[in-house]
């Protein structure tokens, strides 16, 4: 069930209005994620050897691009679409400064 919170633009005053499905996806995603983090923690307290904690800390940094990939995948698909329809075009120049940041 991919229910909408709120009738209307999803991406008003600067927040988005995700669908329960999208939400919950991505708060598993993070919480999946956040394990990761502890687990290294669990590792750097545990004098775990340096390749393996660099082995995990590239997991994470893997699941993380992978997060924005869909964030964004859905942020052009919403947002970004529906500026454009609407004439705004500013959203262009913001998604160029996302990117630039995301591809440092």
């Amino acid at each position: 069930m991919d229910e909408k919170k709120k009738v209307g633009s999803g991406c008003e005053h600067r927040t988005t209005i995700r669908s329960l499905t999208e939400q919950r996806n991505l708060i598993n995603r993070l919480s999946r994620i956040e394990g990761q983090v502890r687990g290294i923690k669990r590792m750097v307290e545990n004098d775990a050897y340096c390749p393996d904690i660099l082995i995990q800390v590239s997991a994470v940094n893997a699941a993380l691009n992978s997060f924005n990939k869909v964030l964004l995948s859905e942020h052009l698909r919403t947002c970004v679409t529906e500026d454009i329809l609407m004439g705004n075009e500013e959203t262009i120049d913001e998604l160029v400064v996302v990117l630039q940041k995301l591809m440092k």
